[in-house]
């Protein structure tokens, strides 16, 4: 009997401590956070994690089409609940982990406000492709709301995802492009001007992150979508230029929309 009962516990004791393998698909935009997070949490939690980044609709797509992922990490909130829909992801590991920021980006010295800029910049135009990318939607949004996309059509560039987007600026293959503000954290990407777009001209960039029911290890993926909301990796993702829910619990007057 006591022979038994050293068994059992030895096997429930290799069961509960396993390191397990986690295979995360991250939007393009959160690339560099996401190096700082995964290696923490490989550190503290000696689980392994396969990290793909790609274009959220991408990504989706091939989710979708059985991509053996087990978590996502979306640059919007859309995607994920529509996994959830189809019956692809856990309702209940829905969560925010980060608010993204659009900035409109020049390698030129400018003085003039953002709608003049558009109009009076005379090369090409990049932003992520919308119908891939949430921040690319959120460039639309913006475009449309100061009745700049009919003037200014003709010479946009769409990136494949926010990545390619900032390369086509950096490169100079385009004058301006709309990317996400994290993507300037890097001093030596500061050059030029950059312009804060008012947050009010498009949709909020929330961005989810859920886990799929196909995941194998659910335990090590849950425990990673719980390491998220842990404050060391608040401040990481703050250090990167989002916001997060703590940022907006902490100031009620800064409201998003879920």
């Amino acid at each position: 009997m006591r022979t038994k009962l050293i068994l059992i516990f030895f096997i429930f004791a290799s069961s509960t401590t396993r390191a397990d393998e986690i295979r995360i698909a991250v939007a393009s935009n959160f690339r560099s956070p996401m190096v700082e997070i995964a290696r923490l949490f490989e550190a503290e939690s000696e689980h392994k994690i396969i990290v793909s980044y790609g274009a959220s609709g991408k990504l989706f797509a091939q989710i979708i089409n059985g991509a053996p992922i087990d978590v996502f990490l979306s640059a919007d909130q859309v995607k994920p609940q529509k996994l959830i829909e189809r019956k692809l992801a856990i309702a209940d590991s829905q969560t925010t982990y980060g608010y993204g920021a659009l900035v409109l980006w020049s390698y030129q010295i400018s003085t003039l406000p953002l709608q003049d800029i558009l109009v009076e910049s005379k090369g090409r135009i990049a932003m992520a492709n919308p119908r891939l990318a949430p921040y690319g939607q959120a460039a639309l949004e913006t475009l449309r709301a100061l009745s700049m996309i009919k003037p200014t059509q003709h010479r946009w560039v769409l990136g494949e995802n926010i990545a390619q987007t900032f390369h086509f600026v950096h490169s100079g293959n385009a004058t301006i492009g709309f990317i996400a503000r994290s993507q300037l954290r890097d001093a030596s990407k500061m050059s030029g001007t950059t312009w804060a777009v008012p947050p009010e001209l498009h949709t909020p960039i929330a961005q989810d992150a859920v886990i799929l029911t196909r995941a194998e290890h659910l335990i090590a993926a849950r425990s990673f979508i719980q390491f998220l909301g842990a404050a060391r990796v608040a401040n990481i993702i703050e250090e990167h230029g989002y916001e997060t829910t703590r940022a907006t619990r902490d100031d009620p007057t800064r409201k998003r929309e879920r």
